[in-house]
């Protein structure tokens, strides 16, 4: 035991030791620790009525895998709004982490080789890790890196999956997606797989995500949607061919062998995306705070931002002095946590504010001033 005790002792010598946060909900502290993109979160009780009329009777559990169950009417009533809303099937996961492990251990047969971007998701390499693929790494949104290793590579395999996300979760800046696009008309072998976990509810006419704005949808073989974040809900799915579909239903373990959710949540979310899909105004709002907050920081820092969305990062490079900096705000009234090893490289160590739609320009004005102050 007391090499577990020397290894944590490491992490609080070198100041990144993690606590579960106890912060208390209703505090007086502007919060931009959630993904609650468009603020539906925040106004669930505005919803609670609306959801009790048009799902009466839906239950608080599943007791069974989806393959087992036997009333799948919600689920399968959220997976046709969704092929409605992309085009094409979509298939329902317990959550991002669990679409992106199961759908990428089952597409990896014989003849794969997956490229991801250095900057994927931690879900997308455990994916890649359980079924022990064959993976290069491309340097994070540079495309001359990506055609080169699928120009060396393009003969030797069947097929070459593409990973990025839409929007990368702690630079808050965007996949370079049509690029991508024009490379994968080039090379026919080039499959796309997109994680629009960050995009979905915030970029759109309908919010669906960074594809729907660039009219790129059918271009994306593989397209992840997380409906925890600004969907304010729980679950994830993953839009693709009716093939792919199929294949995923018989051969991702995690859809397999996982509890469904409950129906009450797949219900939940139905009514969240619907809203969603409405709220354009709200979208264009999100997108002036964010620039209106990166401007800001520029000016403090004296150094360019890369954020393009509502998550923007403010550079340390220090994990304690990240810790320093969040105690500092939060005395100025502002939650925003520091995000250390092994979530960035060391010397990533940063604050990572999350915009919400609910804030106001004075709150951005606000958040700005207590950042200098904490920063002094």
């Amino acid at each position: 035991m007391n090499h577990y005790k020397e290894i944590l002792d490491t992490y609080s010598h070198e100041g990144r030791l993690r606590e579960i946060p106890r912060h208390q909900a209703g505090s007086e502290l502007i919060n931009l620790t959630l993904n609650d993109y468009m603020g539906l979160g925040a106004r669930s009780e505005e919803f609670m009525e609306e959801f009790r009329k048009r799902f009466p009777h839906v239950s608080m559990t599943s007791s069974a895998s989806r393959l087992l169950a036997t009333d799948q009417d919600v689920y399968a009533e959220l997976e046709r709004y969704l092929a409605n809303a992309y085009g094409k099937p979509a298939l329902l996961f317990n959550s991002g982490y669990h679409a992106n492990t199961g759908t990428v251990s089952a597409l990896n047969i014989a003849g794969t080789l997956w490229l991801t971007d250095k900057l994927i998701h931690a879900s997308v390499i455990d994916g890649i890790r359980l079924a022990g693929a064959e993976c290069r790494r491309w340097a994070h949104n540079d495309v001359a890196k990506l055609r080169k290793l699928v120009e060396r590579c393009h003969g030797d395999y069947e097929r070459l999956i593409v990973v990025c996300e839409s929007v990368y979760s702690m630079d808050g800046d965007m996949a370079p997606l049509e690029e991508l696009v024009a490379l994968k008309r080039e090379y026919p072998k080039v499959m796309l797989y997109v994680d629009e976990a960050h995009g979905l509810g915030c970029f759109g006419p309908h919010g669906l995500g960074v594809c729907e704005e660039k009219g790129i949808i059918d271009d994306i073989d593989i397209l992840v949607g997380t409906l925890g974040k600004a969907c304010a809900s729980s679950g994830a799915y993953v839009v693709t061919t009716p093939l792919l579909h199929d294949f995923l239903v018989n051969n991702a373990r995690s859809f397999i062998f996982s509890t469904a959710l409950p129906p009450a949540c797949a219900a939940w979310s139905l009514l969240m995306l619907e809203h969603l899909s409405g709220m354009a105004s709200e979208r264009e709002h999100l997108a002036e705070l964010s620039d209106m907050l990166r401007e800001g920081l520029e000016e403090i820092t004296g150094t360019p931002n890369p954020s393009r969305s509502a998550i923007v990062p403010l550079m340390i490079g220090d994990a304690s002095r990240a810790v320093e900096v969040s105690r500092r705000l939060e005395q100025e009234g502002v939650l925003a946590l520091p995000i250390r090893r092994p979530t960035v490289p060391e010397g990533g160590e940063r604050i990572r504010f999350s915009l919400h739609a609910g804030l106001s320009f004075g709150d951005v004005a606000k958040i700005l001033n207590s950042i200098k102050n904490a920063m002094i």
